[in-house]
């Protein structure tokens, strides 16, 4: 005979529940993930067939508003083909003229993302970089707005040379960045530490945005004690990619040798006291109003502690210098190779 309903485990009808939902929002996500595919597939076929049939007659630009006009007449119930989102289409195929790519990266976004990172993006490159990295983050449109916005991309590409003093494996250093915008914080002219510790914490969403998803908030001020003393880290993060704590202090000035020494100390700290014995070795992150890059490779020349010195700006950086940066990097390069040949 059945259990009367009062004496049922109740742990046990929750994780039954819990499953069920499980298994609907898994069928729910699959099945939007199945309706995004056929949408972008859709607008990538419409673009095709535009663009061979403005080919085959010789027609211009012009013939599309056209064609929407007349399929709004035929059906004004059809959203999402109308002169503007028509135009996009063909530009979308005139832009990934690779089926594959089309099928296998884009599908993974949807529409909106497709759409800025298509008109936003200046070259070939830029655009692979932000496909893969709205794929692997999981953006909204509005985040990956902020990303363009910031010049991920180009910074992203600089802090790969700068970076190279840090003892760090690369496998590390490539989550990481030599420069950080972080203009949603909205701190007055003359700030401290603490401000800076404070607006940070309240703006943690975003943080975490250009820090990237991975990381996971532990502490503000997190206290370690060493001996008979306790010391307070500024910001304690895990980072669930490379299962490690993440130690960040805040300077708000230049920085500065004596830092490297300090937060060698809180890592041995951490991986003595706090580290669980599967996580990996904890990484530090020292966060700088600015940095002389001479005095940071000669800081960390003889440190085997895995830290890097990245710097902060308050305000969104000027696009145009990053990407003359980029060039002179570039040249550079190049110089290089033709030397050693």
């Amino acid at each position: 005979m059945p259990k009367d309903v009062a004496i049922f485990d109740y742990e046990v009808i929750s994780n039954i529940s819990n499953h069920i939902l499980k298994l609907r929002n898994d069928s729910k996500d699959s099945a939007y993930r199945a309706i995004n595919y056929e949408s972008i597939i859709l607008y990538y076929k419409t673009g095709e067939y535009l663009n061979n049939i403005l080919k085959l007659h010789n027609y211009g630009d012009g013939c599309i508003a056209e064609i929407a006009k007349r399929i709004s007449a035929i059906d004004p119930t059809i959203k999402g083909f109308d002169k503007r989102n028509l135009y996009r289409m063909r530009q979308f195929y005139l832009t990934y003229p690779d089926f594959e790519i089309v099928s296998t990266l884009l599908t993974q976004l949807n529409w909106s993302c497709n759409v800025t990172i298509m008109h936003r993006s200046k070259s070939e490159s830029e655009r692979m970089f932000y496909i893969n990295l709205a794929i692997r983050e999981h953006y909204s449109v509005r985040e990956l707005n902020r990303q363009i916005d910031s010049a991920y991309y180009q910074r992203t590409l600089l802090s790969t040379e700068s970076l190279k003093p840090s003892k760090m494996p690369d496998t590390i250093k490539h989550e990481f960045m030599d420069t950080y915008v972080l203009d949603f914080l909205n701190v007055s002219k003359q700030y401290s530490e603490k401000d800076l510790q404070s607006a940070i914490v309240s703006n943690l969403r975003d943080f975490i945005l250009e820090f990237g998803k991975d990381f996971a908030f532990v502490g503000q001020e997190y206290r370690i004690s060493v001996g008979n003393k306790d010391y307070y880290l500024d910001l304690l993060f895990f980072h669930r990619g490379l299962s490690c704590l993440v130690n960040i202090e805040l300077k708000i000035g230049e920085f500065k040798p004596e830092y490297m020494g300090k937060m060698e100390f809180y890592l041995e700290a951490l991986d003595r006291e706090i580290k669980k014995p599967h996580e990996n070795p904890s990484v530090g992150i020292i966060l700088c109003a600015g940095k002389d890059d001479e005095v940071v490779e000669y800081a960390m020349s003889r440190s085997m502690s895995p830290t890097l010195v990245a710097e902060y700006q308050l305000v969104l950086p000027n696009k145009e210098i990053l990407e003359q940066k980029l060039k002179e990097y570039s040249q550079m390069i190049e110089m290089e190779a033709q030397n050693e040949l």
